[in-house]
C-alpha cells in the first residue's frame, strides 16, 4: 500500500493512583507535589517537584494520606500538609463516579 500512510494511535500517559494502585489516563487524576514549601495540589499539572497522583475520589485520598502518598513523594508529610490536603478532599465526591473512562 504505497502512498497511504496509517497514523499511529495517539499515546495517552498513563499513571498510577497511589491510593487504590491502578492506573488511570493522567487526566483523571490528581497530581500532587513536594516543594520545599510543603505539598501542594497541582492541578495544572506543570508545578516543579515530585509528583504523585490520586483519583479525585476521598476513599483514595483516605487510602494515600495513610501513608502511600508521603512514601511516593519521598518526604514526611507536616500536621499543616496533611490538614491542606484535607481541605482539599472535603471538595471531592464520595462515589467512584468517573472511572468508566478506564485507560
Amino acid at each position: 500500500m504505497p502512498g497511504k500512510s496509517v497514523k499511529p494511535p495517539k499515546h495517552i500517559p498513563q499513571r498510577t493512583c497511589v491510593g487504590c494502585r491502578t492506573v488511570f489516563s493522567k487526566r483523571l487524576l490528581v497530581r500532587l507535589v513536594s516543594k520545599p514549601e510543603g505539598v501542594q495540589v497541582d492541578l495544572t499539572g506543570k508545578l516543579v517537584g515530585r509528583g504523585a497522583y490520586l483519583h479525585n475520589h476521598r476513599s483514595c485520598w483516605e487510602k494515600g494520606l495513610k501513608g502511600p502518598l508521603a512514601h511516593a513523594l519521598k518526604t514526611t508529610l507536616t500536621a499543616d500538609d496533611t490538614q491542606t490536603l484535607r481541605q482539599f478532599m472535603e471538595t471531592l465526591s464520595e462515589e467512584d463516579d468517573d472511572t468508566s473512562e478506564l485507560a
